[in-house]
């Protein structure tokens, strides 16, 4: 009670006023090393004489050792700044900007070097110990290696990080690392390098990944990597992420994505953690939790005898704000308060006013003191059917019982497509395939996969396999059998083309229609599981000019073949939403592969499907082949309209109780 009367009678003012000198003298203080190797501060003279005085014994005792204009009025005490250093990107991002870019702010009205390092010294000052560089791409900015130099020899400051898109990483990190750079996150959404391409509109995929391991040759401990988990687009690479932490010291941090209205994505694209935690243990049930701070933001786990670990960002589904310690400052001079906020105060108006450091120090703690208790959620977060999606997701056992329910929330996308064959671009390892666990409950986007007839080469420049798309003469893909007719389970050639099908057991009867004649989805609940796989073909006919725009990748719209598969694999995952009677399939296997067949000017697709159900995917395999196809056309039809799309069929199928079929 005393010691409640005496601070209420002291008051906030001369408490805020001592605080940041208390802290400045403990500090500076000389250090000195401890067995576990970290530092030990013994008191300086000023922090002697504040703890012999009254009020330096009383704070010490009695109040929180941090400056009041940065806790706001939750006690949320504002410890870790982030500085936008530009508005600019080297990447365009289809979630992020549109292909041309947006409306930049002018020069003049962005932040110059002075005026960063002159906030970041009064942040610093009142408490702030960690600051992360971030952009735009943070290191397209001229001048960063200066910047970071400057901000090291701030007193106080413990952290300097930067979150970039690992672009020019490889280049600057040397000199960054010497200028006092010690934390850094990349950002890294996919390790397909035809879907790289395609989401960010650029190429350089391998100069992430070269970037990645320059920071773990420079002894970054650990290198985060940040990935947006994003359904439909890349939540099938989980896995793999969580692969490369096995042999390399990274942070893999799975993000939720956080729908906001400059993306136009709405919140369906989101993967909880637990969803993410679901699938990744399933995998690895030995998965272990790791302490963390009360501050942090993310939920840590490793898979023990892994280098790294991975990490959850948990922004939507379970929020931290209750212990958000970050403020921001955008490029302009703004400062955030909280990323869903829209209240800015401009530090860079009053700085250029002339204001003191005292009255930029009150604007500062006014802002903070407004901060609300928690970001605004997405409107559709607060109905009851979303939030139960995400608590009741239905396991594969009851999918059948629930298509109905489910249909309207979900177009569901499978696991770990082509990653058979796949070449990890960290490791230089072959991943294999990972069956589908799990069933998703809300909308995607898009995934692909970079497999097949495509063509890898070394880049004299890199050390990573990168990809090159080449014409090879492709022969006849299949051919179709002449015979009208044929006898249940037997098998037919024609005898000058060697073509021969094996017919199984035809039903005696349609089985999508019921007693009455009318369409109805086939009862597959008594069927045993077991592993089905099927493979279709399609072949287009471009004609000389457009097969050889295609062959050298100068089509305006871009690289037809790596678009045709991406679309390809897409299809196969909407089928149930495009075939009305389709089974919603947890496809665990998607290929897709496109070859140029100069003989004929054609491009040769053959898609391939796999599931451990019950039910095939024919229907699968075959959208995806036509779904190539159609977007071959749709790429090259600016050139002519002159294209004939042939030979759409099913080349094989394996599993089921009808047995097995194959055109040889």
């Amino acid at each position: 009670m005393a010691a409640a009367a005496a601070a209420a009678a002291w008051g906030q003012r001369g408490r805020s006023a001592l605080l940041p000198r208390l802290r400045r003298a403990l500090r500076a203080a000389p250090g000195r090393a401890c067995s576990s190797g970290a530092t030990v501060r013994a008191p300086s003279a000023a922090a002697q004489e504040l703890q012999s005085s009254g009020r330096g014994r009383f704070l010490l005792e009695h109040a929180a050792p941090f400056s009041a204009f940065l806790t706001d009025s939750f006690g949320r005490q504002h410890n870790y700044l982030r500085i936008s250093l530009t508005e600019k990107c080297n990447l365009r991002c289809q979630y992020c900007m549109p292909e041309e870019g947006v409306q930049l702010t002018p020069k003049s009205e962005l932040l110059t070097t002075q005026e960063i390092i002159t906030l970041a010294r009064l942040f610093v000052k009142e408490g702030v110990e960690k600051i992360r560089l971030t952009g735009g791409e943070p290191l397209i900015r001229p001048d960063v290696v200066d910047i970071v130099g400057q901000l090291y020899k701030l007193e106080g400051l413990k952290t300097i990080a930067v979150t970039t898109n690992g672009i020019n990483l490889t280049r600057l990190l040397p000199r960054l690392k010497e200028a006092g750079l010690n934390a850094i996150n990349i950002s890294l959404d996919t390790l397909v390098p035809a879907k790289f391409e395609f989401i960010v509109r650029r190429k350089g995929f391998h100069k992430v990944m070269e970037g990645i391991h320059k920071a773990t040759e420079l002894g970054y401990r650990p290198v985060k990597v940040n990935c947006v988990v994003m359904r439909g687009f890349n939540e099938d690479e989980l896995l793999s992420f969580v692969d490369l932490t096995k042999d390399l010291p990274l942070d893999v941090r799975f993000i939720e994505y956080m729908p906001f209205d400059g993306n136009k994505w709405n919140f369906k694209k989101m993967v909880s953690y637990k969803e993410m935690l679901d699938t990744i243990k399933q995998q690895w049930p030995e998965l272990e939790k790791l302490p963390c701070e009360t501050s942090s933001t993310a939920k840590s786990y490793k898979v023990p005898h892994f280098q790294g670990q991975v990490s959850f960002i948990t922004s939507m589904s379970e929020h931290f704000c209750g212990s958000c310690n970050r403020l921001r400052i955008t490029a302009d001079g703004n400062l955030k308060v909280c990323l869903f906020g829209n209240s800015e105060v401009s530090l860079r108006d009053h700085l250029r006013s002339g204001a003191s450091e005292e009255e930029l120090v009150q604007v500062i703690g006014a802002a903070v003191g407004r901060k609300k208790k928690q970001h605004a959620e997405p409107v559709l977060m607060s109905f009851p059917l979303y939030q139960d999606a995400l608590q009741n997701l239905p396991n594969s056992k009851q999918r059948g019982h629930t298509f109905s329910h489910w249909l309207t929330l979900r177009a569901s996308f499978p696991k770990q497509m082509g990653g058979a064959l796949m070449k990890n671009k960290l490791t230089g390892q072959l991943t294999g395939s990972h069956r589908e666990q799990q069933c998703h409950t809300t909308t995607g986007i898009l995934q692909t996969q970079l497999r097949g007839c495509c063509v890898f080469r070394k880049d004299p420049s890199s050390t990573f396999i990168t990809k090159c798309l080449e014409a090879s003469p492709v022969g006849q893909v299949s051919v179709d059998c002449h015979s009208k007719e044929a006898s249940p389970g037997s098998e037919f050639c024609t005898r000058d083309l060697g073509s021969c099908t094996r017919v199984p057991p035809a039903s005696d009867n349609l089985t999508h229609t019921d007693e009455e004649g009318r369409a109805t989805m086939v009862d597959v609940g008594g069927k045993p599981d077991s592993r089905r796989r099927a493979v279709a073909g399609a072949v287009v006919r471009l004609g000389a000019k457009a097969f050889g725009m295609v062959r050298k990748n100068q089509m305006k719209k871009g690289d037809v073949l790596a678009v045709a598969q991406i679309a390809g694999i897409q299809g196969a995952k909407l089928t149930s939403q495009l075939i009305p009677l389709c089974h919603n399939i947890p496809l665990n296997h998607v290929e897709v592969s496109l070859s140029l067949d100069e003989a004929r000017y054609a491009v040769v697709i053959h898609s391939s499907c796999q599931t451990w159900g019950r039910t095939g995917v024919e229907m699968e395999a075959l959208t995806a082949a036509s779904l190539a196809a159609l977007t071959v056309y749709d790429m090259c039809k600016a050139v002519t309209h002159d294209i004939v799309i042939e030979e759409v069929k099913l080349l094989s199928k394996t599993g089921g109780q009808r047995g097995d079929f194959s055109r040889v």
